[in-house]
């Protein structure tokens, strides 16, 4: 582990005051800074927590929102919920994956740029079919509109 990422997660850990008991808002943060909680770190907040790391594996892999896989810097989460589904989210999804040449199996972009995920609702029904990009909602999308944000983000990355 290098020096900037043992810094960067001594720095988590005293902003929760090294607190145990705060081992999942520790994890959230983790996984905030590096789009997924790497190998290395849980080793290390197991460590500086004085917690087993079966413990902290037991909690990455119960709660649904924590990945152990890399994601890449743009993760675009597409409703599949009812709302969602019978308002044609498939088309979105599959146009998604087709433009990115990803699939459920390998949801991540080979330059680690985006990964494509479903999930079962992000609460935004009045919007469907909705996706996030990042945790910012895009509402009524279609297959063209996934084009286009996909060019857009393509565009915002060159920068």
């Amino acid at each position: 582990m290098n020096k900037e990422v043992k810094n960067k997660l001594d720095e988590i850990l005293l902003s929760h005051n090294n607190d145990p008991t705060l081992v999942i808002a520790i994890m959230q943060d983790i996984q905030k800074e590096y789009h997924y909680l790497p190998q290395d770190c849980l080793t290390y907040i197991s460590k500086a927590l004085n917690l087993p790391e079966a413990k902290i594996y037991g909690v990455a892999t119960f709660y649904e929102n924590f990945s152990l896989d890399a994601k890449g810097k743009y993760i675009i989460k597409v409703c599949d919920g009812t709302a969602c589904h019978v308002r044609k989210s498939v088309p979105v999804l599959e146009e998604f994956r087709k433009i990115l040449n990803v699939s459920e199996e390998k949801p991540t972009t080979d330059d680690m740029l985006f990964t494509v995920e479903t999930v079962s609702c992000l609460g935004a029904c009045g919007l469907a079919p909705a996706c996030t990009v990042n945790d910012e909602v895009h509402p009524a999308m279609t297959p063209e509109k996934a084009a286009e944000l996909i060019k857009e983000l393509k565009e915002e990355a060159r920068k």
